[in-house]
């Protein structure tokens, strides 16, 4: 179940303590005077703010907090006045607009918004993830997920155009082949987290963005369009990297990778794979349940496909703001959107389709329209498209895994015990060769499903097998 927004009355920000904690960046000593005021535990302020409780608890006990990023997700989470965030060393932020709609503010300028960050601090802050990833900073393995974390860069997505020139007079000179060999790694992890889940080659991904990537950025020599290449086929790399994290359900380090991944495609000034990225972002916030967010995320991905003229991508994003309708039970809205995919794929050109959207197919686009008719409560519609879905590319295995189990769930919830096992023995197969948490997860939701029909013999079986091969895993 979701939390509330953590509701901290006005007349904190007055409260001596408070006021001094802030002036000395004390958030351990903010964190303990909420918790005296409003009564909310550590893991309600974690929850709130972006963070694991247990970070929570070593802030509170008197951890600094440095990190830029960290105090702005401090600030959104609990809601700081201008006054405060000025006193904790942060810009106000007496503007910023509702998130219902963000592709809606296309072209303008929100003041407090950071529109004017340069492309220089982007690459920083993206250079500064990949090592404490790689070095499992704390600051990188304690950040959970927030909703509310995907607003402003989303927003700036709309509101800061591409920079116009971006050039670095570094000791080494950047050309074709260096940008060629980065797309070429992609390629290769790309097709590795496919046939064995995001837990495989994660760690190398981000091993390769540090030791490899970095030097390019930080020592490279490159005039514009040179330099928009490179960012872009960074870009492309940390979109994988966000999403290997998100398949192993390390959603925080997850959200920061998608994040800087659209950062980097803004300096690039690809609006393709800014697409791509909002798209990865919305899917992301649907499957952790934030359906508004997943659906604000999939209109400004299709808005920013449109920009593009790529009609798949419009299509892609029109599917996933499909599912986010309907995680909220929102038939109607879910039907438009299905119905605006399906139209958008039949006229799209894949001619020249960029490498990373090759597993948008007709395959694809089913088993989207089966995991939406299952969240609608439709098991029998559910099941016809996850029939569809099977006719699929074989290399993607664990798209394979999830189509499996999307079918045995939708067989379960018709009361067909015996055939869900069958299937779902198919897909538990697959999904022991796999480092994913989301084919795990899917097929505990199937034997969730097989609970009624546990007196049955084929059930107890598959249950047996499934507790046996899965254990504890994530």
């Amino acid at each position: 179940m979701l939390l509330d927004p953590l509701r901290i009355p006005a007349a904190t920000w007055s409260d001596p303590a408070v006021r001094d904690a802030l002036s000395r960046r004390d958030v351990g000593g903010l964190f303990r005077r909420i918790g005296q005021l409003t009564g909310a535990s550590q893991t309600r302020i974690g929850a709130a703010v972006g963070l694991e409780q247990g970070y929570v608890s070593r802030v509170t006990a008197g951890r600094k907090v440095t990190s830029i990023e960290v105090l702005e997700r401090i600030a959104d989470g609990c809601r700081m006045p201008d006054e405060a965030r000025m006193a904790l060393g942060l810009a106000p932020q007496s503007s910023r607009p509702c998130h219902r709609d963000m592709a809606s503010t296309q072209g303008q300028r929100q003041s407090g918004l950071p529109v004017n960050r340069s492309w220089r601090e982007d690459v920083r802050a993206a250079i500064q993830l990949w090592e404490g990833d790689v070095n499992r900073r704390d600051v990188v393995r304690q950040i959970a997920f927030s909703s509310a974390g995907y607003t402003l860069p989303a927003l700036r997505w709309f509101t800061a155009p591409p920079p116009r020139t971006v050039e670095q007079a570094g000791s080494r000179t950047v050309d074709r082949p260096d940008i060629e060999t980065i797309r070429e790694m992609s390629a290769t992890y790309r097709r590795l987290d496919n046939q064995y889940g995001g837990g495989h080659s994660r760690a190398a991904v981000a091993r390769y963005l540090h030791q490899e990537v970095t030097p390019l950025l930080e020592n490279g020599r490159y005039e514009t369009p040179t330099a928009r290449k490179l960012l872009s086929a960074i870009a492309e790399l940390t979109q994988l990297a966000g999403w290997q994290a998100y398949d192993v359900a390390d959603h925080g380090v997850a959200q920061l990778y998608l994040t800087r991944a659209l950062e980097l495609a803004q300096a690039a000034g690809d609006a393709g794979l800014g697409a791509e990225i909002l798209a990865a972002m919305s899917h992301q916030a649907t499957y952790l349940g934030h359906g508004v967010t997943g659906i604000d995320l999939a209109r400004a991905a299709r808005q920013t496909a449109i920009r593009a003229g790529l009609t798949v991508l419009t299509a892609e994003a029109s599917v996933t703001e499909a599912h986010a309708h309907a995680m909220m039970r929102d038939e109607r809205a879910c039907t438009v959107a299905l119905h605006q995919a399906e139209v958008a794929l039949d006229r799209a050109d894949r001619s020249s389709d960029p490498q990373w959207l090759g597993y948008f197919d007709e395959a694809y686009l089913s088993a989207k329209f089966g995991h939406c008719f299952r969240a609608l409560g439709k098991p029998a519609q559910a099941e016809r498209f996850a029939a569809r879905s099977l006719r699929m590319d074989e290399r993607y295995v664990r798209g394979k895994a999830f189509n499996l189990a999307l079918l045995a769930c939708s067989q379960a919830q018709q009361g067909d015990a015996e055939r869900a096992c069958a299937v779902g023995a198919e897909a538990l197969t697959l999904t022991a060769r796999l480092r994913s948490a989301r084919a795990a997860g899917y097929v505990r939701e199937l034997q969730a499903e097989l609970a009624p029909y546990r007196q049955r013999g084929a059930v107890q079986g598959f249950i047996r097998r499934v507790d046996t091969v899965l254990g504890t895993r994530r």
